[in-house]
């Protein structure tokens, strides 16, 4: 990314400030969509629209690109010529086919950046060790992404991957890290694991927690019993994050309180209704994102999937610009249950609270109607189904099905090797009545 693009203090800058350089990168955004990438040359032809006079307060007149338009047109959307595409990756599939994502070299540096400038917020800089759990294979970007950040923030990483618990245990002994980077069910299960072995994770040298791909706050913005349980384990800092394969453009949490900040120099964030209208602060919709200064695989008014808000008012660390709250759950896993609507991120939160509770899965048969939620748990001594099912209707006013299996059938489920996080949900196509 050219140096004259990036404004690294931006966010610490005043409202009007923040949208002004926002204003004169999206107008520099637009035209390169237009002038570049045949999918956005075709809409502003249609549309017989200015790129040039686009703002970020008309950028709502737009039509929103879904993950459909990216996935049946995705040739389309590309920008450069094959030569200088630098890296392919596959967005992750959570609810639909993986999609190829290019980027160029400069896309790279800006890759870099944004997750150094998400790092820096939460603390990470020169001095520190950052384990990272995740994987760089299998064309998955947020592994690089972590490590040319870490870099970048001028941290050191460790690529331990996706090792045993026992490896990680031996690499937080012997090569202290100051952070480590996960996902958060996980990073749980390694705590656990190092208390059982005699070494508590809270004398270890681990400082803070990076959590990636699972929620650890809840619509109030309060720790879920996975963030709690973290932050007793390990006695460090948990800092929530949340990013996308396309928009390259990280959301993620300071010291200062939750609600996740994104350098306003790389991306404009929208909350849309079902009707893809602009909601307004504090009120949950789908996340929309404009990644500014995108070369490879431009986007504008792109429509995640995902379901959050943005956290009215600023935050006590200084920064002004928007916050985003936790993914509450993704648009097409929303639920229908005997007429409550409700997402599978609730049921799981739920299900954490119960005591007795250990592995578990969803299993969803779509209707017309009323879907039909079963809950699938892991078989233990002394497990009561009937209290499970007292608890669940207490918090989320729908009783589902309750079923058990052995502990070993779910968590080959769960944890399929083929899929990059944890898969609870599993949705049967929808069943058509009359």
């Amino acid at each position: 990314m050219n140096r004259s693009a990036t404004y690294p203090d931006l966010d610490f800058e005043s409202v009007d400030r923040i949208r002004e350089v926002q204003a004169a990168l999206l107008r520099q955004h637009a035209r390169r969509c237009a002038r570049r990438s045949p999918y956005y040359r075709r809409l502003f032809r249609r549309l017989g629209a200015d790129p040039g006079a686009l703002t970020p307060e008309t950028l709502h007149r737009l039509p929103a690109t879904g993950k459909e338009d990216f996935a049946r047109e995705n040739e389309a959307f590309l920008a450069v010529p094959r030569e200088r595409i630098a890296d392919l990756v596959l967005s992750s599939g959570t609810t639909g086919a993986p999609t190829p994502v290019a980027y160029t070299e400069r896309d790279l540096r800006r890759l870099a950046y944004n997750e150094a400038q998400a790092f820096r917020a939460c603390g990470i800089g020169r001095g520190d060790v950052v384990l990272l759990t995740c994987t760089m294979d299998r064309c998955f970007v947020a592994g690089l992404a972590y490590f040319l950040g870490v870099r970048a923030a001028g941290a050191a990483a460790i690529r331990n991957g996706h090792g045993s618990l026992a490896s990680h245990a031996h690499v937080i002994r012997t090569l202290r890290p100051t952070a480590v980077v996960g996902v958060p069910s996980f990073l749980r299960k390694l705590g656990e694991y190092l208390a059982g072995q005699g070494e508590p994770p809270s004398a270890s040298s681990v400082r803070r927690l990076v959590c990636i791909g699972e929620p650890v706050r809840d619509r109030a913005l309060e720790p879920l019993k996975l963030g709690r349980d973290l932050r007793a384990l390990w006695k460090a800092s948990v800092h929530s994050t949340y990013a996308s394969s396309e928009c390259v453009s990280t959301f993620c949490e300071c010291g200062a309180g939750p609600g996740g900040h994104a350098s306003p120099d790389l991306v404009l964030v929208e909350i849309l209704d079902a009707r893809g209208t602009p909601v307004p602060d504090g009120e949950v919709g789908e996340v929309t994102l404009t990644p500014l200064g995108v070369e490879g695989m431009p986007l504008l008014r792109f429509r995640t999937g995902d379901e959050s808000f943005r956290v009215p008012g600023s935050c006590a660390c200084g920064r002004q610009s928007p916050r985003l709250g936790p993914i509450l759950g993704r648009r097409r896993q929303m639920l229908k249950v005997r007429g409550t609507t409700l997402y599978p991120q609730a049921v799981f939160a739920a299900l954490d609270e119960i005591p007795g509770v250990g592995e578990f899965c969803l299993e969803v048969e779509r209707d017309d109607l009323s879907d039909r939620l079963t809950v699938r748990i892991a078989e233990r001594p002394g497990l009561d189904l009937a209290a499970i099912g007292d608890a669940l209707q207490a918090r989320l006013r729908v009783r589902p099905e309750l079923t058990t299996a052995p502990e070993a059938e779910i968590r080959a489920r769960v944890y399929d090797p083929e899929s990059r996080k944890p898969v609870r949900v599993f949705i049967r196509p929808t069943r058509r009545t009359g």
